[in-house]
């Protein structure tokens, strides 16, 4: 028996011809403890938020650095919280931990590898959209192809190896940390919703059962 899959799969070039996404609410960077448990609460009211995480670049054979930022995001507003400077407190661990609040990100094993460098715990109730968008049709894996498929804009990958350890945080580092956590959070919702795809471009593939 054969079964015909269609995988939606979209090009470099094709990416760069679409308009650039922006996170279009509030952001907050968060600095200091009292800032992160009031962010904590906040966040909180929310049942579901998009993740992500940034780590300052290392250009140094065999050297990781531990992760410096954590982002989380509602559909209004993303909370910067600023690892490097405030640590792992045990508020933000708790949110992460709780199985009642839905985290969204991508590339989740990335993200739990470099957080425990900082500190042990136990993820629960995440989600990552790559074990999701495969049953949507889509063959992509990264959040900036994805994002172009469904929504038919590109996600500027510009600040990935900026210094996400500097004293303040640029506004184009803010704008790129909070974007790409919105952006896991805004797929998701989608994906739900059922809305249609800006890109349908496919490639059949035959498999053989």
């Amino acid at each position: 028996m054969t079964l015909q899959y269609n995988h939606i799969s979209i090009d470099k070039a094709t990416i760069n011809e679409l308009p650039i996404e922006s996170f279009a609410g509030r952001i907050h960077v968060v600095d200091t403890v009292d800032q992160a448990k009031k962010a904590v609460e906040v966040l909180r009211q929310h049942n579901v938020l998009g993740i992500d995480t940034e780590t300052k670049p290392s250009f140094r054979k065999g050297r990781t650095n531990k992760v410096s930022l954590i982002q989380l995001s509602t559909d209004a507003e993303c909370f910067l919280f600023r690892i490097n400077k405030i640590g792992f407190i045990e508020e933000l661990r708790d949110l992460l931990t709780d199985p009642d609040m839905t985290k969204i990100g991508i590339s989740l094993r990335d993200d739990f590898s470099v957080l425990h460098r900082v500190d042990s715990f136990e993820p629960r109730n995440f989600v990552d959209l790559q074990s999701v968008v495969g049953q949507y049709g889509i063959a992509d894996m990264s959040l900036q192809k994805i994002y172009a498929i469904i929504f038919g804009k590109k996600i500027s990958k510009s600040q990935r190896l900026s210094n996400w350890e500097a004293d303040q945080l640029s506004v184009p580092q803010q704008y790129y940390a909070a974007l790409d956590a919105w952006a896991c959070l805004h797929i998701y919702e989608a994906l739900q919703e059922g809305v249609a795809f800006y890109y349908t471009q496919s490639k059949s593939e035959n498999i053989e059962l």
